[in-house]
C-alpha cells in the first residue's frame, strides 16, 4: 500500500485512521496518510526540541554530506519520486522530473552555501567611545523550525525549507500539504535513512488545521516557515507569538509589453509563464499590460502560442498542462472567466473544461476594475490590458495588494532602469516572464506577498541567529 508514515524523529509510526489521496486526473486512489492530531504534533515538537543539542554539536561536514547524500539518492530515485508527484498533484511527468532536478540543486546549493557562510570581525575601536578588543559575530542555529508546505511544488518547496534548516544545524518538524503526503514521506525517508543523518533532527506529521495551528502556536519552534495562501499567512502572524516568521504567500504577477519589445519572444515566454503548472504558481503570469501600438499584434501572437500547448494526461510525455488540483479550483476558474465576460471582456480562445482539465484561457479587453485582474486566480487564465505606454502601465501594475514578481519586455534601456527602480515587487525580470525563478536567488515578495526570503543563502540567514562575541 502506498501509505506515508509519520516520522517521530527517526522513528516511523502509523495510525489506524488514514486519509486517502485521489489523483486529480483520474480519481484513482494514489496514496494514504496517517491522520495526525494535536498530540502527535506536540510529540514531534518535543522530539525535535530534545534533538537540538545533537544537531547543534554536529559538524558542518556531516550536515553538508547529509544533504549531498540525500541529493544523490534523490537522483537515483528520480523516476519514482517524479511519478509520485504526478500521481498526487497531477503535474505533467516531464515537469515533475524537472522538479526533482531542482530539488537536487536546492539541496546542493544549501550545502555549498553553508560551507563558506560565516561571520566577520568587528572594529570595536572605530569610534572614540570604543576600545581595541577581539570582537566578531557568528551564526548559530535557531533550534526548531516548523515547516509548512503547499501542493504546487510538493518536493522542491520542501527542499527549500529542509535544506537550509538542517544544514544550519536546526531540527525540523515538517507538515507537508495534504495533497501530496507520499511525496513528502519518500523525500523525508531519504534524510532519515542517510548514513550522515543527525538522529531525530527531522520529524514529519500530516494533517491540516489542527496540526498546523498546534505547530504555529507552540513555544518550541523558533522559526515558522510557511508557503501558502494569504488568509492562512494572516492567521499564522496573529497566533505565532514572538518567533521568526517566513511567509511566502500569494501573487498577482504582471508584465508590460513595450512597443520596442521582441513580440515573438514576449508571446512565447508569456504563454509559458501564464500556463505552466496549469497556472498554479505564486508567480504565474496573470496580468499583461500591452502598449496600444502593438496590442492587437501581441494578442494574436499569444493566442497562437497558447494554441500550441498540449493539454491532457499528465502521464503523456508531451503534455504541457494537466488537471487543476481539485474540482473547486476548476469551478472557481470558470467563475473568473464568466465574470470577466459578463463585464465586457472577451476570450481569445473559447473557454473549455473537461472534468478537472481547464484549458488555457487568454482574456482580452480586460479592465483594471475586473475581479479577474484584481485577485490571484491561481489557474490557467491570463488577461490582456491595453495601455498608453509604460507611464500608464506602471501605476496599474503597482496597484495591487501583492508584490511578488513583475517583468517588462523592452529594448529601451531607460525604461529598463525605470522598471527596476519603480516596480513594487520582490523581484523584477527584464525580457522574460515574471514566472522565472532560479533556486539560487533570493525569492519573496512585498506587501501581502509575504515576509522574508527563500533561496538557500537567504533562508539560512532567516533560520540562524547572530551571536556577537567580545574578548577584552
Amino acid at each position: 500500500m502506498n501509505s506515508a508514515k509519520i516520522f517521530f524523529g527517526s522513528e516511523e509510526a502509523t495510525k489506524d485512521s488514514l486519509s486517502e489521496r485521489k489523483s486529480p486526473y483520474n480519481q484513482r486512489v494514489v496514496s494514504y496518510a496517517p491522520v495526525c492530531n494535536a498530540e502527535d504534533t506536540k510529540k514531534a515538537l518535543n522530539i525535535a526540541k530534545a534533538a537540538t543539542k545533537a544537531a547543534k554539536v554536529s559538524t558542518l561536514s556531516q550536515r553538508c554530506n547529509w544533504l549531498l547524500d540525500v541529493a544523490n539518492n534523490l537522483a537515483i530515485n528520480k523516476e519514482d519520486i517524479a511519478m509520485t508527484i504526478t500521481d498526487e498533484v497531477g503535474k505533467p511527468l516531464a515537469f515533475s522530473r524537472v522538479e526533482v532536478d531542482r530539488a537536487i540543486e536546492t539541496l546542493t546549493l544549501s550545502a555549498e552555501t553553508m560551507r563558506t557562510m560565516g561571520g566577520e570581525t568587528i572594529n570595536t575601536d572605530a569610534m572614540a567611545s570604543g576600545k581595541k578588543t577581539m570582537s566578531f559575530f557568528r551564526r548559530e542555529p535557531v533550534g526548531v523550525v516548523a515547516a509548512i508546505t503547499p501542493f504546487n511544488f510538493p518536493l522542491n518547496l520542501v527542499a527549500h525549507k529542509l535544506g537550509p534548516a538542517l544544514v544550519a544545524g536546526n531540527t525540523v518538524v515538517l507538515k507537508p500539504t495534504p495533497e501530496a503526503p507520499l511525496t513528502a514521506y519518500k523525500f523525508a525517508k531519504l534524510f532519515i535513512e542517510s548514513r550522515f543523518a543527525v538522529k531525530d533532527a527531522l520529524s514529519v506529521v500530516y494533517g491540516d488545521v489542527e496540526v498546523g495551528s498546534t505547530l504555529v502556536s507552540s513555544d518550541i519552534p523558533r522559526v515558522i516557515s510557511f508557503t501558502g495562501s494569504v488568509p492562512v499567512g494572516e492567521i499564522i502572524t496573529r497566533s505565532a507569538g514572538i518567533k521568526k516568521i517566513g511567509l511566502e504567500l500569494g501573487g498577482n504577477a504582471a508584465t508590460y509589453i513595450d512597443k520596442s519589445a521582441d513580440l515573438d519572444l514576449a508571446a512565447s515566454r508569456c504563454a509559458l509563464g501564464a500556463f505552466v503548472n496549469s497556472g498554479q504558481v505564486c508567480i504565474s503570469l496573470q496580468r499583461i499590460y500591452v502598449d496600444a501600438e502593438v496590442y492587437d499584434e501581441f494578442a494574436s501572437k499569444i493566442a497562437q502560442e497558447t494554441k500550441k500547448l498540449k493539454v491532457g494526461s499528465p502521464y503523456d510525455e508531451e503534455t504541457f498542462m494537466g488537471p487543476l488540483i481539485d474540482e473547486e479550483a476548476c469551478n472557481r476558474a470558470l467563475g473568473w472567466v464568466q465574470s470577466a465576460i459578463d463585464e465586457g471582456a472577451r476570450a481569445l480562445l473559447e473557454p473549455k473544461v473537461e472534468g478537472r482539465m481547464f484549458y488555457p484561457c487568454v482574456m482580452a479587453d480586460v479592465r483594471d476594475d475586473m475581479a479577474i485582474v484584481c485577485e490571484e486566480v491561481f489557474a490557467p487564465i491570463v488577461s490582456l490590458v491595453k495601455v498608453d505606454g509604460f507611464d500608464d502601465a506602471l501605476p496599474r501594475m503597482n496597484n495591487s495588494p501583492y508584490g511578488l514578481q513583475f517583468s517588462v519586455f523592452t529594448n529601451n534601456l531607460k525604461l529598463t532602469n525605470r522598471a527596476i527602480d519603480e516596480l513594487e515587487a520582490g523581484g523584477v525580470v527584464i525580457n522574460d516572464m515574471p514566472t522565472l525563478r532560479f533556486d539560487i536567488q533570493p525569492y519573496g515578495g512585498v506587501k501581502l506577498s509575504g515576509v522574508g526570503r527563500e533561496g538557500p543563502k537567504f533562508a539560512i540567514e532567516e533560520m540562524t541567529e547572530i551571536k556577537s562575541i567580545v574578548i577584552c
